[in-house]
């Protein structure tokens, strides 16, 4: 069975180089990518990762600038950046057509420059999306700055996937600090600071209506739902009580939102988010090369799973291929 894994990371020399000269503050996170094992596979857009890909069962990868992105640089950094990362992308995916495909990183530090990148990337490179960490600096993607660029998305009928990123510092000294700097960094990043963060930022969009203004947005989340799916019911009677939107939570999830593992290979999480989006709405992923482990687990999941063979068909490649136009 084809198996297409979408939240794939890259990152070239040059976003590093343009990390270290970004304006205070730096994201720590950056650091993880830096070097070792991890930094040779990031910067790795051919034989190197297909070989990997092989070894995990992996038919298809969807190659994504990795976390923080582009979103903590000038604009002006930002939009060269997105261009030239783009363009990288689009490469790999003309030189190995039948394994890679392409997310587009966006230059959101100019709110006008990133519809028009999004454009580019989808119409002239042919990728299938774009992929966004969360806010920036102090902007919610549901910001009035960045409607254009969720409208220009839904125009073209692409998703966008909202990855994690490290909180604010104010957020960080407030929640996470004092214990250790290694542990309080860890709790803010992929402790638990990371998945609040981007799953706060789909929460965020439904209640500021942008997916009644735009119904046929998608938006796909990582790690099962970045925790606030299994707090739907809880959060959804906020809704009720304290907005005024045409929808209940509930049906956003199961009309605006597609879900992924991120190389979290649980049952209990696949299941429960497969009663809340739907069999429609699941897609794969490994989360390359963070989650990368010897030993084949990313195929094993899917054939162990408890899944009825059309839903396991969808989990694998179908449900992307739908919602990308990319059937193969």
């Amino acid at each position: 069975m084809r198996l297409i894994a979408i939240e794939e990371h890259v990152l070239p020399q040059e976003v590093r180089d343009a990390w270290s000269a970004a304006p205070l503050p730096h994201d720590p996170v950056s650091a993880f990518a830096d070097g070792g094992e991890n930094g040779a596979r990031l910067a790795d857009f051919g034989e190197g990762r297909l070989a990997l890909m092989d070894e995990q069962g992996v038919d298809v990868q969807v190659l994504s600038l990795t976390t923080p992105g582009l979103h903590n640089l000038a604009p002006d950094v930002a939009v060269d950046l997105a261009c030239r990362v783009n363009d990288r992308i689009a490469e790999a995916c003309t030189r190995h057509p039948d394994r890679f495909q392409g997310f587009a990183a966006l230059p959101t530090p100019d709110p006008e420059a990133a519809p028009r990148e999004l454009e580019r990337a989808v119409r002239d490179l042919g990728l299938k999306g774009a992929l966004l960490c969360g806010r920036t600096r102090d902007r919610h993607l549901d910001h009035p700055a960045f409607r254009p660029m969720l409208a220009k998305a839904a125009e073209l009928r692409v998703p966008l996937f909202i990855h994690p990123q490290t909180p604010l510092p104010a957020v960080r000294d407030a929640n996470y600090a004092g214990i250790s700097p290694r542990a309080d960094l860890a709790l803010a990043a992929f402790g638990l600071g990371w998945h609040y963060e981007a799953g706060l930022q789909w929460v965020r969009m439904a209640a500021a209506g942008v997916f009644d203004e735009l119904p046929d947005l998608q938006i796909i989340l990582g790690h099962w739902g970045e925790v606030v799916l299994f707090y739907l019911e809880r959060i959804s009677s906020v809704f009720e009580r304290a907005l005024d939107l045409q929808r209940p939570l509930a049906a956003y999830a199961r009309d605006n939102l597609y879900v992924t593992g991120s190389g979290m290979w649980s049952e209990t999480y696949l299941q429960r988010c497969l009663e809340i989006v739907g069999p429609e709405r699941l897609l794969f992923s490994t989360d390359f090369p963070y989650q990368y482990r010897e030993g084949g687990a990313p195929r094993r999941f899917l054939e162990d799973s408890a899944l009825d063979d059309a839903t396991r068909e969808g989990f694998a490649h179908r449900n992307w291929e739908r919602l990308t136009g990319c059937g193969g």
